[in-house]
């Protein structure tokens, strides 16, 4: 008898420290940075936010790890843009509850404020001998850029889905996640207007981005990019893209050629070399930034800094 007690004590146990310990993986977790600046504000409190992409790596053609899928498993919700962006969740996020998950590209308030997606100007071709069909990078060859994070309207209707969603899996915390969206919400119109302010005299100032991410930063603030070197930042331009780009960098008049920390500016330096144009970079992952209540604002005025201080030429 005190065998068998022993077992049932010893299986209880294990099912308690079990659960007690999936319970500890459990989080919101979130695909990029960017959507973990949002979410952490909104969850700061009730639960703790994870970001999958590690810092340093590409959304662009990044693969899951065995942890990752594992997080992805136990996550108390699931935040990502959709597949047209994160090629490389797709699969894990299938058997994931809809109440479990906010896939931002599908909001019903983000629907209308897509934004058409560029198309690389010659390299069509190289694209999908390249790639193929089933390829991670199609996200390029969509109809809409699914840089969404950089949409400070996206950003706010992204948070009210977040609110959401944690209120729902968490009811127990409704008033501390109310007043988390209200501080987000308050604290991102203070900031949209700073930036606003910062950007406003450099209307009509020409410059290149080195991959076409930017577009919703750009339209909101009024900024006026010339082009970009690539649609997609794994293909490297070719020489006759570059001799565009050089030629349009001098005709232009462009102020400046931004890179990006992610990859490798060699081609950017080779283009500006010899003329008058500034080198800057633009992190569009906000790499630096801690995740936390005020990340997704500081994330909002650091592009600014970055913007103004090439285009200023401070």
């Amino acid at each position: 008898m005190l065998h068998k007690n022993t077992f049932l004590f010893a299986a209880l146990s294990v099912a308690l420290w079990g659960s007690a310990a999936q319970h500890a993986d459990a989080a919101v977790v979130a695909s990029l940075k960017p959507l973990g600046f949002i979410a952490s504000a909104i969850a700061d409190g009730v639960t703790d936010t994870q970001v999958l992409l590690p810092d340093g790596a590409s959304e662009h053609d990044y693969s899951l790890r065995p942890s990752d899928v594992k997080r992805l498993q136990n996550a108390d919700l699931v935040v990502w843009i959709g597949p047209d962006m994160e090629a490389f969740m797709t699969k894990s996020v299938q058997g994931t509850p809809e109440a479990k998950k906010v896939t931002i590209a599908e909001l019903a308030k983000v629907k209308p404020l897509l934004q058409k997606g560029a198309e690389d100007e010659g390299d069509e071709h190289d694209h999908e001998h390249e790639d193929g069909e089933n390829s991670d990078h199609h996200h390029h060859h969509g109809d809409y850029n699914m840089h969404l994070w950089l949409s400070p309207e996206i950003a706010q209707a992204s948070a009210v889905a977040i609110h959401e969603k944690l209120v729902e899996l968490m009811p127990q915390s409704r008033a501390k996640l109310d007043a988390n969206l209200q501080a987000f919400e308050a604290q991102l119109a203070a900031t949209d207007k700073q930036v606003g302010t910062e950007l406003a005299p450099l209307k009509g100032k020409g410059y290149f981005v080195f991959h076409d991410a930017y577009g919703y930063y750009e339209k909101h603030y009024g900024l006026t990019p010339l082009g970009h070197f690539t649609v997609n930042p794994e293909i490297q331009p070719g020489a006759q893209r570059l001799h565009e780009i050089r030629t349009q960098l001098v005709e232009q008049k462009a102020t400046c050629v931004f890179a990006e920390p992610q990859f490798r500016p060699a081609v950017v330096e080779a283009v500006a070399r010899g003329t008058s144009v500034r080198m800057g970079t633009l992190d569009p992952l906000g790499t630096s930034i801690k995740l936390g209540k005020e990340s997704y604002s500081q994330f909002l005025t650091q592009l600014a800094d970055q913007y103004s201080s090439c285009l200023k030429g401070d």
